[in-house]
Parts: structure tokens; sequence; C-alpha cells
């Protein structure tokens, strides 16, 4: 054999390796590609619930917080409508043309008679000074109260006394009423 037939026979051994190994590496690369492919499909497919969860998440929190906050709105409107209405009725409480209130004081005088025990002053709130003054009785009238209405009574010696002020009535009557008001109001 002739060296340039051994050159080319070694020529064409090493063209055919060079081809084997250009066709296993391209191989090689399809399988890495594919690979790579599926693992990139996975950690995207794995981030995108990821992200869904966490964007569901955030959206409850965001409605829990709305419901919440809103609650609280309507709690504070609730409270200040309340508040609006025990001031309305301490208003026409403590109006002088408010309908039966000489009734009321009446009852009031005719219930601290029942209790009275010896000498008493009655103080009496300036607006009702007037009735009270007629409708004393026995009681010695003193020096005017603060109040919406009505009087306080006092032992002489100042050792008892007694509210009969309509501050006192009324925020009792408020508490025990205050389910029903808050019933007519919000339903």
């Amino acid at each position: 054999m002739s060296l340039e037939n051994l050159s080319n026979e070694i020529a064409a051994t090493a063209k055919a390796e060079a081809k084997a190994i250009i066709a296993d590496a391209k191989v090689e690369a399809k399988a890495i590609m594919a690979a790579a492919k599926t693992e990139a499909d996975a950690l995207s497919e794995a981030n995108s619930k990821k992200a869904s969860r966490e964007a569901d998440q955030v959206s409850r929190e965001l409605v829990a917080s709305a419901r919440q906050a809103n609650q609280k709105r309507l709690l504070i409107a609730k409270r200040k409508e309340i508040e609006s209405t025990l001031s309305s009725i301490r208003d026409q409480v403590g109006s002088a043309g408010m309908k039966g209130r000489s009734a009321i004081l009446k009852t009031l005088v005719a219930t601290a008679e029942k209790i009275a025990e010896g000498k008493m002053i009655m103080r009496p709130v300036a607006l009702d000074r007037k009735v009270l003054d007629k409708e004393s009785g026995s009681f010695t009238l003193g020096d005017d109260v603060d109040g919406l209405g009505g009087f306080i009574l006092e032992a002489a010696d100042g050792s008892v006394s007694y509210d009969f002020r309509f501050d006192g009535l009324l925020d009792e009557s408020w508490a025990v009423k205050l389910p029903q008001v808050n019933d007519t109001l919000f339903g």
C-alpha cells in the first residue's frame, strides 16, 4: 500500500470518526436541550402554581381586610347614630316644653314623699323649680342642681340623698331599652 492510499484511508477514517463524533454530539445536545426544556417547563409550572397560590392567598387576605374595614365603618356609623339618638332624646327631655313634664314631676314628688324620712330638702333642676315649688309638699326647696329635669332629695344633715333627676332615670331607661332602640334603628 502506498503512502498516499494510507493517507487517504487515515483521512477517511478520521472523517468518519469526526462525523460519528459530531452525530453523537448532536444527539447528546438534543438530549441535553430536551432535559433542559423539561426541567424549565417543570420549574415554570411549579412557579406558576406557587404564584397562583400566593395570589389566591393575597386575594383572600384583601377580601377579609376589606370586610373587616367595612364592619368597622358600619359599627362606627351605628355608634354615631345611637349617640345622636340619645342626644336628641336628652334635648327633648331637657326641654321645658316636653309633653307630660309636670305629670312626671308630680309622680316623682309622690314617690319621694313615700321614702322621705324626717326633714328633707328638695334641690330642683332650675328648669323645674317653678312646678316643684308648687308640688314640693313638706319638703324645703334648696339650691338648684344641674340636670335635664327633676330634683335631688337630701336629708337636712346631708346623710342621705335620693336622685330624682331625669338624667339618671333616662340613663337607666336607655340601658334597658337600648336593644329595642338598636332593633328599631338598624333592624
